[in-house]
């Protein structure tokens, strides 16, 4: 009678394990719909909106997908064309076993450009999206016009002895026992005031808990820790020459980070890329946090459509 249950339980955790959906199949419906295309044996997940003659090109940051632009995409796209895309291992893009460091996110980048025949671009990153934006642009420096970094990372400088802590403690098993209640203040924390589009990310970080490939998923976000922490881009920034945009939350609560810095200011982050970046415009947002694209989009949006106009 014990075998038979045992037997019976088994099969009911295969059969289970086996009806459960992948991420991309779990994620709400994106503002626009998403197209897909090969990038190093790679389906990239991406939107393409507007057909404006100057392109601008979306990359997202840690543990988000390309939906972060989609109230910025709604009013540009009217000028631009605008391509946004989910990075490997986020969003409806593959998620796989890759080195996800700055550099390879470049390349993947890079391919998508040629891939689409992207022309005339202005590239956008935010957080970790911005730190492979910069080392885009310090690695194909012809391909992009201009480069408009959002609350970037990698400009907070951090020791061996403080990159190897974190390492040690953001493992791809505590991402994935995040609780609920811990999940909802992960994403307060992006905020000055949180915005009530923040609910809909909020229930998609909950649910893709039962996704098939969620394990997959923590591994890409831890792993994508490590590599902003492999390659950091501090001593690199004076080989941008490409017209740089920086813009921030003045309420910014991730960066700088207040657990290994706490006397640290922002004013002490932005300094490092205004005196490295050598055609750099700086500007800050007020009563916005981390996520300031979304959080106050129409001004991120002026500031956007002033800087690639001028």
């Amino acid at each position: 009678m014990k075998n038979y249950i045992l037997i019976s339980l088994i099969i009911s955790f295969n059969m289970y394990a086996q009806n459960k959906e992948p991420m991309k199949n779990i994620l709400s419906k994106y503002s626009f719909e998403n197209k897909i295309v090969k990038v190093k044996d790679l389906e990239i997940s991406y939107i393409k909106e507007g057909d404006g003659e100057k392109t601008l090109l979306f990359v997202h940051g840690l543990s988000s997908n390309l939906e972060a632009w989609s109230k910025n995409i709604k009013q540009l796209k009217k000028t631009y064309t605008c391509v946004a895309i989910d990075l490997p291992g986020f969003g409806k893009s593959t998620i796989k076993d890759v080195k996800s460091t700055p550099t390879f996110f470049a390349e993947v980048i890079m391919d998508l450009i040629i891939k689409l025949n992207l022309k005339n671009i202005t590239l956008i990153g935010h957080s970790m999206g911005g730190q492979a934006s910069a080392k885009f642009a310090i690695k194909y420096p012809n391909k992009i016009q201009k480069l408009i970094l959002i609350a970037p990372a990698g400009l907070e400088e951090f020791t061996d002895k403080e990159a190897g802590f974190m390492k040690m403690v953001f493992t791809p098993e505590i991402v994935q026992n995040t609780s609920d209640a811990q999940i909802e203040r992960n994403y307060e924390l992006n905020f000055y005031k949180s915005p009530q589009e923040i609910k809909t990310m909020v229930e998609d970080r909950k649910k893709i808990k039962n996704a098939s490939n969620f394990k997959e998923h923590c591994q890409a976000i831890a792993q994508s820790v490590y590599g902003m922490l492999d390659e950091p881009i501090i001593e690199d920034l004076k080989l941008i020459n490409t017209p740089t945009l920086l813009v921030f939350g003045e309420n910014d609560a991730l960066i700088p980070n207040k657990i290994f810095h706490p006397t640290l200011k922002l004013e002490d982050v932005i300094k490092v890329a205004t005196t490295s970046i050598k055609n750099l415009k700086l500007e800050t947002i007020s009563e916005s946090g981390h996520f300031v694209q979304f959080e106050k989009s129409q001004e991120v949006n002026r500031c956007i459509k002033s800087f690639v106009k001028n």
